[in-house]
């Protein structure tokens, strides 16, 4: 197969059953490893319901917020370069500042976002961003 003439392709990323902070890294390590292919995708981001209570600054795997900062700021050139779009599917009770960062799009991610509770609408989105 000659993968240099592929057309982009959409990635649908997993995060719905997971813990938010393992969800929020689960994202950026696949997000980083799209990025490394050097191919333009979309992704669809299927993020879990918001955690009871506080949010801790360090999960159990290890990951803080500031790793995940840090990691963003990493990839945000790939994401730049490559991404047509990230497609967030939440749950409608998301909290304030995941939703301001969801919206937040181009300044954020360095790429179109949208965000829905609809995964069907989320996939035609992202299939729309890469022409299939």
């Amino acid at each position: 197969m000659d993968i240099q003439g592929a057309a982009p392709a959409s990635r649908e990323i997993d995060g719905s059953g997971l813990p938010m902070d393992q969800a929020q890294a689960l994202v950026l390590d696949e997000l980083r490893a799209l990025t490394e292919r050097a191919e333009p995708f979309a992704a669809i981001l299927l993020m879990p319901a918001p955690p009871e209570g506080r949010t801790p600054a360090a999960s159990a795997s290890g990951t803080s917020t500031a790793d995940r900062v840090r990691t963003l700021k990493l990839i945000r050139p790939g994401l730049t370069a490559l991404c047509r779009g990230l497609a967030f599917v939440a749950p409608a009770d998301i909290p304030a500042e995941r939703a301001e960062a969801i919206h937040s799009g181009e300044q954020l991610w360095g790429c179109p976002t949208m965000a829905t509770q609809d995964v069907t609408a989320a996939r035609a989105w992202a299939g729309a961003r890469v022409g299939g």
